[in-house]
């Protein structure tokens, strides 16, 4: 890659990031750029061009703050080191395009039983251990402040999903199957690590448990999925109830750089790993 290809690249990243973040303090900075190896230069360059328009418009990265955004990404790489090997990865990447093999179940998988902190809409599910302490954690949260949670869905296996998806296909269609569910080997339930909430409805935002859910839910750890207007992102229409947990680190990360958008982050991370 060219010097002047670079500038370019660079050039385009300060306009979107510009247009996407006027509001914040380091964009108006006349701090000095800390400096940044050529190596990494080019690197974010590649990544970032790969990224959608839209990503582009949310990653809140210009000159005077990409050293800062490049030391919060090593840093978020480096957690991921401390996670179990023998796993897929709390920022692994599934979604239409990214899928996991049929005969994919976590390690570890932990029922929900019935408890003093949560209430469970049916019996048999389980999730990740390590999404099991988040929620236990975040349901005390809520307790304390006069909300029970109610888990209603969490860990499907493949064939489950294939069953679920396949019935919204003979009640919808296809067309809007592919806007409800996944298809089997798609869904961030088979990681293990996503859970829906409430009444499983788009009145769950509303409710007072959806409230304090999506007001509190990122300091636990847990991330929104599918935001309202990002279908053509995710590849789903809105789904206010279905959390993904990627821990509190990365909640920051994803809220700092990424206009609070997963799919975004995870993207880049992806993308920063096989660049």
């Amino acid at each position: 890659m060219t010097k002047k290809t670079l500038l370019e690249i660079f050039a385009v990243a300060g306009i979107f990031c510009l247009a996407g973040c006027a509001k914040k303090a380091y964009a108006q900075s006349s701090k000095p750029a800390e400096k940044i190896s050529s190596a990494e230069e080019e690197k974010f360059g590649r990544v970032y061009q790969k990224m959608s328009g839209r990503a582009k418009e949310a990653i809140c990265v210009a000159e005077e703050n990409k050293a800062e955004f490049l030391k919060d990404l090593h840093e978020i790489l480096e957690e991921e080191k401390t996670f179990r090997a023998d796993d897929k990865s709390l920022f692994f990447l599934i979604d239409k395009n990214h899928t996991v093999h049929s005969s994919y179940v976590p390690k570890d998988l932990v029922s929900l039983e019935k408890n003093s902190l949560f209430d469970l809409n049916k019996a048999g599910m389980k999730i990740r251990p390590e999404a099991y302490s988040a929620l236990n954690e975040m349901a005390q949260a809520a307790l304390n402040d006069g909300i029970r949670l109610l888990v209603s869905s969490a860990y499907r296996s493949y064939s489950y999903q294939e069953n679920l998806f396949n019935h919204y296909v003979s009640v919808d269609g296809l067309e809007q199957a592919e806007r409800e569910s996944a298809r089997p080997g798609t869904s961030q339930h088979q990681l293990g690590i996503a859970v829906d909430f409430g009444s499983i409805s788009d009145d769950f935002d509303k409710t007072q448990m959806g409230q304090w859910v999506y007001k509190n839910a990122a300091n636990y750890g847990w991330s929104l999925s599918f935001p309202k207007g990002y279908e053509d992102v995710t590849g789903y229409r809105w789904e206010c109830w279905h959390f993904r947990y990627i821990g509190k680190n990365a909640c920051r990360f994803q809220q700092k750089w990424f206009g609070g958008i997963q799919q975004f982050m995870l993207e880049f991370i992806d993308l920063w790993k096989s660049c």
